[in-house]
C-alpha cells in the first residue's frame, strides 16, 4: 500500500480511537455505578491505539516533513502522538478533568483532520 494511502487510513483509525474515548469518557467514565476493569477494557484500548501510532506517526513526520502542509510542522505529529496515548488511558479515570481531556481530544481531531484535507 502506497505511503500516503497508508496514512490517511491510520489516521481515520485515530479519528476513531480518538472520538471512542471521548465517547467513554463524556458517557460511561464519571457515573457513579460505572466500575472500570483495567485489563478488559483500558489496556486494550490503549495497546490498540498504540499499535496505530507507532506505524501511523513515522509516516505522518515523513509526509509533514516532505509535503510541508500549513499549519502542521512535525512537532504536532510528536504532541499528537503523546495526546492519544494519554487519552487514551485517561478517559477512564474520573479524577481526570475534562477542561485539559477536552483540550487534549480537541488538539488531536485538529491535527488528524488537518492532515486528511490536506492528504487527499
Amino acid at each position: 500500500m502506497e505511503d500516503t494511502q497508508k496514512l490517511l487510513k491510520l489516521t481515520k483509525q485515530l479519528i476513531t480511537i480518538n472520538e471512542e474515548a471521548r465517547i467513554q469518557y463524556t458517557t460511561r467514565t464519571h457515573l457513579d455505578t460505572y466500575k472500570v476493569n483495567f485489563y478488559e477494557e483500558v489496556k486494550p484500548f490503549a495497546d490498540r491505539a498504540l499499535e496505530i501510532l507507532k506505524v501511523w506517526e513515522p509516516l505522518a513526520r515523513a509526509w509533514v516533513m516532505e509535503n510541508k502542509p500549513k499549519y502542521l510542522y512535525p512537532i504536532q505529529i510528536k504532541n499528537t502522538f503523546e495526546n492519544i496515548e494519554m487519552v487514551s488511558v485517561v478517559a477512564w479515570q474520573k479524577d481526570t478533568g475534562p477542561k485539559k481531556f477536552n483540550e487534549r481530544v480537541q488538539s488531536v481531531e485538529y491535527v488528524l483532520e488537518k492532515i486528511i484535507k490536506q492528504v487527499t
